[in-house]
């Protein structure tokens, strides 16, 4: 489903264009479908949620500058001259500073916390690392963001519009429903839907796509 089509879906169900005295029918849309996108997306983990970077330390700072887009970390490597993988353990800033309370004594970083907001980007995350670095290490750093809405793609289409739009519609519909303080049962009914759409949604995200047959085995109905 792409973004037109859920547009269309959504009016049609809501019998409701969605204009209002300060916004048009499609910024009231943009708003449900940017909203459900954002419950789904802190609900269940695509593997789309998933991005990368690499970067390189620098021997005059134990800080690294977070992604633009970064929400979340999922986890951080050095590497090292060989190409050898070291990865770091997340911890919190308290213990960076009491395990290495002396910046200037340097090392392989082993460990690394989200620190806070930047100095010259306040809006922008920075992390530290522990020890502070010794050598220009190598840096790659897997991490949770939101993909770009469909509101906002060029073609109009995402993964999860492509591939699980059930979710996504029913997510919306909840949100436009709520806004047209719509009966309370149909209230409850598309809730319901959304629901039942979302544990689908988990059953693949947090399920189906972390095993295989060779490790897990198949999965088996149990016979009554």
């Amino acid at each position: 489903m792409n973004y037109t089509e859920l547009k269309n879906t959504i009016k049609s169900y809501m019998e409701n264009d969605f204009p209002t005295s300060t916004l048009t029918s499609n910024e009231q849309l943009d708003t449900f479908i940017r909203q459900a996108e954002q419950r789904i997306y802190n609900t269940v983990q695509f593997p789309s949620l998933r991005k990368n970077v690499t970067g390189t330390t620098s021997t005059t700072s134990q800080y690294l500058s977070a992604p633009n887009d970064f929400l979340a970390p999922y986890s951080m490597a050095i590497i090292n001259a060989t190409g050898q993988y070291f990865y770091l353990l997340n911890k919190d800033v308290n213990f960076i500073r009491e395990a290495y309370p002396n910046p200037a004594s340097k090392g392989q970083p082993r460990h690394y916390a989200l620190f806070g907001s930047q100095t010259n980007a306040p809006d922008e995350l920075a992390l530290i690392l522990g020890p502070a670095p010794d050598l220009a290490y190598g840096v790659e750093l897997h991490y949770f963001y939101y993909p770009e809405s469909i509101v906002d793609t060029n073609d109009g289409q995402t993964w999860l519009g492509d591939n699980f739009d059930s979710v996504l519609l029913y997510g919306a519909m909840v949100e436009a429903y709520t806004f047209m303080k719509g009966e309370q049962d149909l209230v409850i009914l598309y809730s319901t839907r959304y629901k039942d759409a979302l544990t689908l949604a988990k059953r693949l995200g947090d399920g189906m796509e972390r095993q295989d047959a060779y490790r897990s085995g198949q999965f088996r109905m149990p016979v009554t």
